[in-house]
């Protein structure tokens, strides 16, 4: 076999082995979504596509990678997580996104959820307070052409003021009191999700009806805390 017979043979083995491992991964993408997510009652079938579409193993990193479709949060860079399908499938759902609203992020982490959003709305604005974290996520999500999604380093405490009102805010790290900045940042009837505690939290479903803040507690979840000058805890994004 010639020089260049043998480079053509390796590149068709390389797409056929990519062609394998994606397909492998739609499937357990698939399953992911019918045995956790559908079989848990979400139901929003926005939700279900976007949970169909975004490539989750891509997110994380390769050690982990047979585990991403897995039914639990699994490590990410910087000591930090990606959450649990579940978790995530609820959160949006919960936060009810139009394709024409404007959506709030806090904790980008991996970008995971931020990418999931992406697919529900095409105005995205998501804040890391890691750096690293944050240029990976940018990067991650530009190569997959999320390119809908900001992404802004800094303290998720005092949201994107500059960007406000948004109709959808989720909080991916947990602080003990909901954040006076990310009310106010609320527009009339928008939805605020976040988890609220210390070790275990509530996660909580805020809306804004009349210029009153109307609010109910989901379940108990475990976040990593928030964290910044204006809250106290170690740790940022479960994501």
């Amino acid at each position: 076999m010639s020089r260049l017979a043998a480079v053509i043979a390796f590149i068709s083995l390389v797409a056929c082995m990519s062609d394998e491992s994606d397909s492998r991964y739609r499937l357990q993408r698939e399953s992911m979504v019918e045995s956790q997510l559908v079989a848990r009652g979400i139901k929003d079938e926005r939700v279900l596509r976007a949970m169909r579409s975004v490539p989750r193993h891509l997110f994380v990193p390769k050690a982990f990678r047979d585990e991403s479709y897995s039914d639990c949060p699994l490590p990410i860079s910087n000591s930090q997580t990606i959450s649990q399908p579940y978790i995530v499938a609820v959160m949006t759902e919960l936060a009810q996104i139009a394709p024409n609203e404007k959506v709030l992020e806090i904790g980008t982490g991996s970008g995971y959820q931020a990418a999931v959003l992406s697919e529900l709305c095409d105005s995205v604005f998501s804040i890391e307070i890691i750096a690293p974290l944050a240029e990976e996520a940018i990067a991650i999500l530009d190569s997959l052409n999320y390119h809908d999604v900001r992404v802004k380093i800094g303290d998720g405490f005092a949201g994107w003021p500059e960007m406000a009102p948004f109709d959808a805010i989720i909080v991916t790290c947990a602080p003990t009191e909901v954040p006076a900045p990310l009310m106010n940042q609320l527009a009339e009837g928008g939805r605020l999700v976040i988890p609220v505690g210390d070790e275990w939290q509530d996660l909580r479903l805020m809306t804004k009806r009349g210029g009153v803040i109307h609010d109910s507690t989901i379940f108990s979840v475990r976040f990593v805390p928030m964290t910044g000058p204006n809250v106290d805890g170690a740790g940022d994004s479960d994501k």
